[in-house]
């Protein structure tokens, strides 16, 4: 516990009070990223950004080494995660913030949410070998590397064998809801998932939230606690729309360019998403209600 503690405080402490550009949803290769923890903070400094939050799919296992990235080149590192969920038959992502990373119950949860994407991986091979697309699993997992095999994973596989020309193209053929290779995976319900991130100590987010509008009200008396409302892609008028809603609701509001790597999505860099400062002044203000403390007990970062 003193190691998890120590790492929380080494975070708060290096994160830049100056008006340094952040992102609080970006992926490394841990999960379906491209690139290692290391290298996204990396990214993240040439880039002349202050901070990142680690988001990784149902992992928390390269914010240690991200941390530690951090201190090298100066970049603030917030743990957190990115929760698969299912509310009835609609698919949602709920973000952790501020999560004790460390905690016992939350990585056996996720480990077993990754079993079930490794079984998912394989059946969809399974359904792409019937359709007269072999891919090797082996390959697959390579394409992984220290990650969670998933669907990025195989789309990848399916370019590189040239049966498609784009990732894109991959799952808007294949690997989508609906397409005959698609497998719907087991997922946490969204307050089991909502739940496991405030007993971790962190704050639950729900991730791109324009298609989930009518959710929301749901998500929040389950104790949601903010909507991603700037994210890659969203119009002003969407962003305007988020926010009153978030305010309607009593919600937070966040931010983040859903970063995996410009070889999966081109146009998607690392801070690529304009936030303003205040979503993460709010961010830490609501952390520090939720878990008791006072505001004069730490900074507000940026």
């Amino acid at each position: 516990m003193r190691n998890i503690r120590h790492t929380r405080q080494r975070t708060r402490r290096a994160v830049p009070k100056t008006a340094r550009r952040f992102d609080l949803h970006v992926h490394s290769a841990v999960s379906d990223g491209l690139h290692a923890p290391t290298e996204v903070v990396r990214l993240a400094y040439e880039g002349g950004l202050g901070l990142i939050a680690l988001t990784d799919h149902d992992a928390v296992e390269g914010i240690d080494e991200a941390i530690e990235a951090g201190a090298r080149w100066g970049v603030a590192v917030i743990p957190g995660v990115e929760i698969s969920a299912y509310a009835g038959e609609v698919e949602l992502h709920v973000l952790g913030y501020l999560i004790r990373h460390g905690d016992a119950r939350l990585q056996a949860t996720l480990a077993r949410y990754r079993t079930s994407r490794l079984q998912r991986a394989r059946e969809m091979l399974a359904r792409l070998e019937v359709l007269g697309i072999p891919l090797a699993w082996e390959r697959v997992q390579e394409l992984a590397e220290r990650g969670s095999t998933g669907r990025p994973h195989i789309a990848r596989a399916l370019v590189e064998a040239g049966y498609v020309t784009s990732v894109g193209e991959a799952f808007e053929r294949y690997l989508r809801p609906g397409m005959p290779a698609y497998v719907p995976r087991d997922k946490a319900a969204p307050e089991e998932a909502i739940g496991l991130i405030h007993d971790a100590g962190g704050l639950a987010v729900l991730a791109h939230p324009w298609a989930l509008v009518d959710h929301v009200a749901a998500l929040a008396a389950q104790g949601l606690d903010g909507l991603e409302a700037h994210y890659d892609g969203y119009a002003p008028n969407v962003v305007h729309y988020l926010r009153a809603l978030a305010a309607e609701q009593g919600l937070i509001c966040t931010g983040g360019s859903d970063f995996h790597g410009l070889r999966l999505m081109p146009n998607n860099p690392i801070g690529g998403v304009a936030i303003p400062r205040e979503c993460l002044r709010a961010l830490y203000r609501r952390h520090r209600q939720r878990s008791g403390r006072s505001q004069a007990s730490e900074g507000v970062p940026l």
